[in-house]
């Protein structure tokens, strides 16, 4: 097996002749402020490559630079790579976009996948919930790789892929970590980190390396004191038990322990465990603030807090064959989320609009109260195997290539919830259950896939790269209200028994597959060791799936077909690189609420995207400054028109146009940009530094569709400023920082529990009762770590 040149640290950090810390941008490889440029090691193309010779974009934040960036969770990943924007309700529900790559899409359980593949080291770790939000503590790095991989990562990979690498066992030593952080949150708490590792060597051929991490988050949301009168009943219910301060805390807390065994000079085994528990209570997002609420401020009727537990095994196998490399790899992860809404708006309004509380009676025929909250449980299984091998990369011609296989389940169980309600009303086998969602949703995918790389001459280099997939997904189960009392509603009528256990019969059973290639052309031209300009022509994809409303049909996949042309340049001191590119987005999966709040999926839009990546990064003597940006203008090229018959033909009588062609697309911003610059000095025997840095993220639409979105408003520009003073000697380090220093509002999602016609006035409560909800930007966060090493 080829060996690295790099060795590790104690800490962690590569190692090449000088300690390597990357950050955002495109291929930008930010060092500190002694040494060379340009040698971080990086495996986007699933070689081990200098981070400045991949011809592709792709940003790199390493282990010591995610520290002094202050990032612990995957939202303060995001805030330095330019080319990605997310949205998030709370911590471990987070859906991740590149380059604009978004059309609203609601990331229901039985909805589309997400557009961004999320692995943890080999194993993809994707969920229909979002990317795992771990802790990012001992990571190698976090790369970041924009535009579609399809190629080599498959599906949901299709407009990008983050990895996420963790620091292997070192056979070179037994060495370690520990540190702890106190810190405090503006308008709420403290909170704090303790988090250490130990890397244990047992033998010449054999290390292990244990990584256990404990943080709690601070909550700075405040519940206060609310009532309100439900108009068929006149029933009011206030929210007295649930008033508290401060009232959206979190504890997340893991460990992984890896082993490395070296059987021989060519042969490696690496199997790894790791597992994580985030306890979140309360809510993430704030009322738009009006006549009842003000900044960081909510009314929650019911109890609100989620539980996001997982384990992930997995194991790697590489060595040779010959001079070929062999790599053989599996994994299992298993996620389970329990959580629980208040969905008393939707209740309120809906009896308000229609009456609905008349509906709702106890056993003795006595009116009582609609509210309504919701009990859900996830539970996830998803497992892979990918078997890959790869010639020599210093022969003239390379090849990679090999099959991949994976499955995952998602048992979905969603209890809406009206207390002490009759039995004759609710779900049988439940209990108060207005609504039950039970269902098995199953996502299989095979392929084999290659890449040919040839070098015509010295300079010039071309690759072409295909991947042959098969993808075949089911969703079965039951959803819907009181069964036989809604059996002549077609939608929700049963057609045999229950399938799935805890549902009363099962009235969906769908399945969908296909097959089909994509496909990968670049040309790379290398001026000089220093210098390469590269073109390519990539194709991504997403399965199709499932839609749960019966009289609909499945959903077939989207691709997205980029053309990009982009530089990578080091110019002595000074770094320049970037990529233009463009992206068609093809049969778009569109989803939105339909009738009686149910998701709808349909292949019916097409947008284009356009846009620029830049990155300029200096150092020179003890002083460094890195700047990222991108620009996308993103937009659907035809005109989006109301279903109706299965028809988005926007001249058919009843389809009203919901956006018209030239509409951008929601959730990324047009612009989105940071600069971090940083002084290293000597304080008589210790080292020091002072670190400034600058995020601006523009303006968002938040719904592709016109009305939506003036209902519920475009997402406002905001900027943030970082700011961090610290000591290090050669075992320990001292640092005090502040994050979001003038804290900033910045708002990244926001929504409403209402029909889609009825949410009211965007700018507060509306006369229906329907409420808006702003998810802001952690408020400005100050704080004292340290750390030892021994």
């Amino acid at each position: 097996m080829r060996k690295l040149s790099a060795v590790l640290t104690k800490s962690g950090a590569v190692l090449l002749g000088s300690t390597i810390l990357c950050t955002s941008g495109t291929a930008l490889a930010q060092q500190a402020n002694t040494g060379n440029d340009d040698d971080i090691v990086v495996t986007a193309s699933k070689r081990e490559q200098n981070l400045q010779d991949v011809p592709m974009a792709i940003s790199a934040i390493g282990n010591e630079r995610l520290a002094e960036l202050q990032v612990k969770e995957f939202q303060d990943v995001v805030k330095f790579l330019p080319s990605v924007t997310i949205q998030t309700a709370a911590p471990g529900f987070t859906q991740v976009y590149f380059r604009g790559v978004a059309s609203g899409e609601n990331a229901n359980h039985s909805a589309s996948l997400p557009t961004v593949g999320t692995y943890l080291d080999e194993m993809p770790v994707t969920t229909i919930q979002g990317a795992l939000d771990i802790h990012t503590y001992d990571l190698a790095r976090v790369e970041a790789l924009a535009g579609p991989q399809g190629t080599l990562y498959g599906a949901s990979s299709m407009a990008g892929t983050i990895k996420l690498v963790t620091n292997r066992p070192d056979t070179s030593g037994t060495y370690g970590e520990v540190g702890v952080e106190i810190n405090n949150v503006a308008h709420g708490d403290f909170g704090g980190v303790a988090e250490g590792f130990l890397n244990a060597k047992l033998g010449d051929r054999a290390a292990a390396r244990l990584v256990a991490w404990y943080r709690k988050d601070g909550g700075y949301i405040d519940n206060i004191a609310g009532s309100r009168t439900y108009p068929t009943s006149g029933i009011t219910q206030n929210n007295t038990a649930l008033v508290e301060k401060n009232y959206n805390n979190a504890d997340t807390y893991g460990a992984r322990l890896a082993l490395g065994i070296e059987l021989d000079d060519d042969w490696t085994i690496r199997p790894t465990i790791m597992g994580q528990i985030q306890k979140t209570n309360g809510s993430y997002a704030q009322e738009r603030s009006g006549a009842v609420t003000k900044s960081l401020q909510t009314v929650q009727y019911n109890p609100e807090s989620s539980k996001d537990k997982w384990l992930q095994a997995a194991l790697t196998i590489e060595g040779k064959l010959g001079s070929w490399d062999l790599t053989v790899t599996g994994g299992h992860l298993r996620r389970k989320t329990d959580v629980q809404s208040d969905y008393s708006d939707y209740a309120y309004f809906y009896d308000a609009l229609y009456g609905s509380g008349a509906s709702f009676y106890d056993n003795n025929g006595d009116l009582v109260s609609p509210n309504q909250y919701i009990l859900g449980i996830d539970r996830y299984k998803k497992s892979f195997v990918e078997a890959r091998v790869a010639s020599p990369a210093d022969a003239p011609i390379r090849f990679i290539g090999g099959l991949f296989w994976q499955r995952q389940a998602h048992n979905i169980e969603q209890h809406y919830v009206v207390d002490d309600i009759a039995d004759s009303i609710q779900v049988p086998g439940t209990v108060d259950n207005i609504w039950l969602t039970k269902q098995l949703r199953v996502d299989r995918d095979y392929a084999a896939f290659g890449e040919l790389s040839f070098d015509i001459t010295d300079k010039l280099t071309l690759t072409g790269g295909g991947r042959i997939y098969k993808f075949d997904n089911s969703l079965v189960g039951f959803f819907g209200y009181n069964n036989p009392g809604f059996s002549s509603n077609p939608v929700y009528a049963c057609q045999g028994p229950a399938v799935v256990a805890g549902s009363p019969c099962t009235n969906l059973d769908k399945k969908t597959k296909d097959t089909d290639f994509i496909h990968k052309l670049n040309l790379t031209y290398k001026f000089t060791e220093d210098a390469l300009i590269y073109a390519t022509w990539s194709r991504g994809y997403r399965p199709g799936g499932i839609n749960r409303r019966g009289s609909l049909p499945p959903y077939g996949s989207d691709t997205l077909d980029n053309y990009e042309v982009g530089w990578k340049t080091s110019w002595g001191p000074l770094r320049f690189n970037g990529a233009i590119y463009q992206e068609d987005w093809k049969n778009i999966q569109l989803s939105f609420l339909g009738l009686n709040g149910l998701s709808e999926i349909r292949n019916a839009g097409i947008a284009r995207i356009r846009g620029v990546e830049l990155d300029v990064g200096y150092r020179q003597d003890g002083f460094s400054i890195n700047a990222g940006m991108s620009y996308n203008d993103a937009e659907i090229r035809r005109d989006f028109c109301r279903i109706a018959n299965a028809d988005f033909d926007c001249t058919t009588a009843g389809n009203s146009l919901l956006a018209p062609a030239g509409t951008g697309l929601p959730v990324t911003p047009k612009f989105k940009g940071n600069v971090v610059t940083r002084y290293e000095f000597p304080v008589g025997d210790l080292g020091g530094h002072v670190q400034f840095a600058v995020n601006h993220t523009g303006k968002r639409r938040s719904d592709l569709r016109t009305f939506e979105n003036t209902l519920k408003g475009t997402l406002k520009s905001y900027t943030t400023v970082d700011f961090s003073v610290g000591v290090k000697a050669d075992d320990w380090k001292a640092e005090l920082f502040a994050t979001n220093l003038f804290d900033s509002r910045g708002i990244i999602n926001t929504g409403v529990q209402c029909l889609e016609t009825t949410c009211g006035d965007p700018d507060g409560i509306s006369s229906t009762g329907g409420v808006f909800y702003d998810t802001p930007i952690r408020p400005r966060l100050i704080g004292l770590k340290v750390s030892k090493e021994f």
